[in-house]
């Protein structure tokens, strides 16, 4: 899947006018990309449509049309744009209430080391996570608690490929001991959009 490029973007007075439209467009391709994984976690699968979506929001918030900050937001967020061999995904731990969620990120250190992906027929993958990241306490691991965000890469082996893209099912998890849940299958429709990540 091709990086992004300056000239990709809108520019801020383009996005100005068309993002009612654009934005309902992506909100419709996350529903695709979006995956529980019990009631408290998912995993956004991200792609070269989410990415782009987020550069044009932080150039709109933060008024960036300048070339040096346009590159400077590229280079942040086309790491995130899966390499046709793998998925990327931005990981959440989500608990609505503040006090039991700093009490479960205390309890859930490591539970990014514990998720996993797995195409019918093959081993489980594991992911890369957090690779690449610059300053901040996003994916950042403390010896007290976890971060609730994490970016993970789940790296396929050709053959695994060429299985999703034939149809293979596709199941996902954590086997943390703090969190236990699974999903097996993965629903029809973001299995199919995760095949179209691959090459």
């Amino acid at each position: 899947m091709p990086h992004l490029t300056p000239e990709d973007l809108y520019s801020l007075e383009e996005y100005a006018k068309i993002r009612p439209e654009y934005r309902a467009t992506i909100m419709a391709h996350k529903k695709n990309r979006a995956l529980p994984v019990g009631p408290n976690a998912t995993l956004y699968f991200e792609d070269r449509q989410t990415m782009q979506y987020q550069i044009q929001e932080m150039l709109r918030i933060e008024k960036i049309f300048e070339q040096d900050g346009i590159r400077d937001e590229l280079d942040a967020y086309n790491p995130l744009i899966p390499d046709g061999d793998n998925w990327k995904a931005t990981f959440m731990i989500e608990y609505d209430d503040v006090t039991e969620r700093q009490k479960m990120l205390e309890k859930l250190i490591g539970i990014e080391r514990a998720i996993w992906m797995q195409v019918e027929g093959y081993d489980r993958v594991t992911p890369v996570a957090n690779e690449d990241l610059g300053e901040g306490d996003i994916g950042r691991e403390r010896e007290d608690k976890t971060s609730s965000v994490h970016f993970l890469r789940f790296q396929l082996t050709p053959e695994m490929v060429d299985a999703v893209k034939n149809g293979a099912k596709i199941s996902a998890g954590i086997e943390h001991k703090h969190y236990h849940h699974e999903v097996n299958p993965i629903a029809e429709n973001i299995r199919n959009s995760l095949a179209d990540d691959l090459d």
